[in-house]
């Protein structure tokens, strides 16, 4: 704030729209502040205030190089699903021995859930789950980094 013939001016820098509001910050606000603090020098405060953020983002854009990402801290509920996760894996892994045009679909999965073991979930909860194990067991055999 400075003050312009007793009056009260808000000096906003070039910079100051790049980090207003809430949400996620992006990469290129993270290099900037890294920059604006870190080689040239000015203090975290100072940096906060150049682009309109706060100052305990600041630090926590010192400590990470980029934005760190969401890492679940437990495995979702599913109280539906829950019960019948064995009987999918199970099916899943006897179906890889099988050739492709003769293993089970998630909706025939789902099929069987319903009218064999009383399953009353919809049917995308089952597909989400395959989806899931199937990119799991991608990446456990190294085929997807």
């Amino acid at each position: 704030m400075q003050r312009v013939a007793g009056v009260k001016v808000l000096r906003i820098g070039p910079y100051a729209c790049i980090g207003r509001g809430r949400g996620l910050k992006t990469v290129e606000l993270y290099a900037r502040v890294r920059h604006a603090v870190l080689i040239e020098g000015i203090s975290e405060r100072a940096a906060a205030d150049r682009f309109g953020i706060n100052a305990r983002t600041v630090s926590k854009m010192l400590k990470f190089s980029v934005p760190p990402g969401y890492v679940r801290t437990k495995p979702p509920f599913r109280p539906k699903l829950d019960e019948f996760t064995g009987m999918i894996d199970g099916i899943l892994a006897a179906d890889k021995d099988r050739p492709k045009k003769q293993r089970h679909t998630s909706k025939r999965i789902f099929e069987r859930l319903r009218d064999e073991h009383r399953f009353t979930g919809k049917i995308t909860i089952v597909k989400d789950y395959i989806a899931g194990s199937s990119f799991a067991a991608l990446r456990m055999s190294n085929r997807i980094p």
